[in-house]
C-alpha cells in the first residue's frame, strides 16, 4: 500500500482557479467497494491529511485489521462503521493539479436508492461499481436507469475486485459488454469501462501491473480528463427569485432588487426579460454581484437583478429572457423516482416544489411503471412504491413555467412533498425519457380535478 504520511504541497488559489470543477457520484450494490474506491482515490492522490489517516488506522486496528480500512474515510456515521455499509450520501471535496472535484458517495442498498437520486441529481459523471465476481445485477441496472433518467452525461463502469477473479480480461470484457448494451438502450450518451481493484489500488490512481491487457486510462486519469461542458451561451437563461431586496434607506430610497441564484444560462444588462407566471415584461437595468455592479452574470452565480419597471415580483417567480420564455402550464407529465416509504397513488394531494415556488397539486394518473429487468412498461399500475420509477400526470393549482428536463436539469425538475409533514415523496423530471408511457386517454383529463 502506498504511504501518504506526508501531505503534498497544497495548490495555490491561482492554481485552483485555473482548474475546472467536476461533480461526480458513486453508486453500486452492497459490498461492491464504493467507499473503498473513494478512500483509495483520496489516499493515493494524496488528498488525505495525516491526522485523518492516523484516525482511520487507529479505528482499523481497534476492529482487528492489520491495514487501514480506507472505506472509513467516507463512512463516517456510527451505524455505517458498525455494519460496514454506506447509509447516507457522503460528500467529499478534493483537488489535483488538473481539476477540482466534488464527490458524492451514495449507498448501495435498494432501500437507499433515493439517496443515489440525491447524489447524482447535480453530477456530471456517475461511477457505477460492479463486483467482478457477481457481474451486472438488478441494482446495477437500477443505478444505470437513474443515471439515464437524470441525464448524467458521463457514466463510468468500474469493474471492481479484479484481484478476486485473477485479473482475467475475459471476465471484465463480458461484464463491460453486458452493461454497455443495457445502458446504451437506456440512452446513456457515454460509457467508459475501467477494470480496477480498489483494495489493492490497481488502476485507481496508478496503472496496474496485473492487467497489462488494459490500455485505457486509470480511474483518476479519466476523472481528470473527461470533458466538462459549461457552454453558457446555449443554455436557457433562468433566474428563480428567492428574495426581494427593498432596503428603503436614505442611501437607497428607491432600490428594488430581485435576488437569487442563476439556475441556467446568462443574463446581461439591457436584456429584455419576462417574469413568470405573470407574464409581465421589463428590461434589466443593473446586476449586482458580490456587492458591485457587473454587466453579465451566469449559471450558479448568486446575483441581484434590477429592472427598469416597478412590477409585482415575489419569491417563487422566474425571470427569463423574453425571447426564450418557457410556456406556463398546470398539467405536467414527467418521469419520477418515488423515494418515500408510503406509496404514491392516483388522487394523491401533494405540494409540488419547482425552483423557489411551491404550489398545491394532485396526481391525476400514473400511466406506467418501469420494469428494470427488461425495460418494459407496466401500464397503469395505480401506484408507485418506494424506489419505483414511472410516469405520472400532475395537475397544479397554479400555472408553472417548466422546461423539459432534457433541456434544463435545474428548471425541468421538481419534487413532490407531503403537505401534512413536509416529507419528500417523489423526485420528478419533466417531459419525455427512455420510459415513455403508452398513450393515455385524454377525453376526461380535466373531469373532477379542478381546484
Amino acid at each position: 500500500m502506498t504511504s501518504t504520511t506526508e501531505p503534498t504541497e497544497p495548490l495555490s488559489v491561482e492554481q485552483l482557479s485555473a482548474t475546472t470543477l467536476l461533480r461526480f457520484a458513486t453508486a453500486g450494490s452492497v459490498d461492491d467497494g464504493k467507499s473503498t474506491l473513494v478512500g483509495r482515490l483520496l489516499h493515493d492522490s494524496k488528498s488525505v491529511l495525516t491526522d485523518q489517516l492516523e484516525a482511520v488506522t487507529h479505528a482499523s486496528l481497534n476492529r482487528g485489521q492489520d491495514t487501514p480500512d480506507l472505506a472509513l474515510l467516507t463512512d463516517g456515521l456510527r451505524a455505517e462503521r458498525e455494519q460496514g455499509i454506506t447509509i447516507d450520501v457522503a460528500y467529499r471535496y478534493f483537488a489535483t493539479a488538473r481539476r477540482r472535484f466534488i464527490l458524492a458517495d451514495t449507498p448501495g442498498h435498494v432501500q437507499y436508492t433515493r439517496n443515489m437520486v440525491t447524489g447524482a441529481s447535480t453530477a456530471e459523471l456517475t461511477v457505477i461499481l460492479v463486483d467482478a465476481r457477481n457481474g451486472v445485477v438488478e441494482q446495477t441496472r437500477r443505478h444505470a436507469a437513474i443515471a439515464a433518467l437524470l441525464r448524467v452525461p458521463h457514466v463510468v463502469l468500474a469493474v471492481n475486485k479484479m484481484d478476486l477473479v485473477e485479473y482475467k480480461e475475459s471476465v471484465f470484457a463480458a461484464i463491460a459488454e453486458e452493461f454497455t448494451a443495457y445502458a446504451s438502450e437506456l440512452g446513456v450518451p457515454e460509457i467508459t469501462a475501467i477494470p480496477i481493484s480498489a483494495l489493492a489500488g490497481d488502476n485507481v490512481v496508478d496503472p496496474s501491473a496485473n492487467m497489462d491487457w488494459y490500455g485505457g486510462p486509470t480511474f483518476l486519469e479519466h476523472l481528470e480528463t473527461v470533458p466538462v461542458s459549461h457552454d453558457l451561451t446555449t443554455c436557457h437563461a433562468r433566474l428563480p427569485v428567492q428574495y426581494v431586496i427593498r432596503p428603503q434607506t436614505t442611501e437607497h430610497p428607491d432600490y428594488r432588487g430581485y435576488a437569487g441564484q442563476i439556475a441556467a444560462g446568462a443574463f446581461r444588462v439591457g436584456e429584455a426579460v419576462t417574469v413568470l407566471p405573470s407574464g409581465r415584461t421589463s428590461r434589466i437595468s443593473g446586476i449586482d454581484l458580490l456587492g458591485g455592479p457587473v454587466d453579465v452574470a451566469w449559471t450558479t452565480q448568486s446575483v441581484t437583478v434590477l429592472l427598469e419597471d416597478d412590477i409585482d415580483i415575489s419569491r417563487g417567480d422566474l425571470i427569463v429572457p423574453t425571447k426564450d420564455a418557457p410556456a406556463t402550464t398546470q398539467d405536467i407529465e414527467a418521469t419520477v423516482c418515488h423515494v418515500a416509504d408510503a406509496p404514491l397513488t392516483i388522487g394523491h394531494r401533494v405540494l409540488l416544489k419547482h425552483g423557489t415556488r411551491t404550489v398545491k397539486a394532485i396526481v391525476k394518473d400514473i400511466p406506467s411503471r418501469l420494469t428494470l429487468d427488461d425495460l418494459s412498461l407496466h401500464p397503469h399500475p395505480g401506484h408507485l412504491d418506494a424506489n419505483d420509477i414511472g410516469r405520472v400526470k400532475i395537475r397544479t393549482a397554479e400555472p408553472l413555467p417548466v422546461d423539459s428536463y432534457a433541456d434544463s436539469r435545474r428548471t425541468g425538475s421538481f419534487i413532490l412533498i407531503d403537505p401534512s409533514d413536509g416529507t419528500t415523496l417523489t423526485a420528478g423530471m419533466v417531459g419525455e425519457s427512455f420510459a415513455s408511457p403508452e398513450p393515455v386517454k385524454t377525453e376526461a383529463d380535466d373531469d373532477g380535478w379542478d381546484f
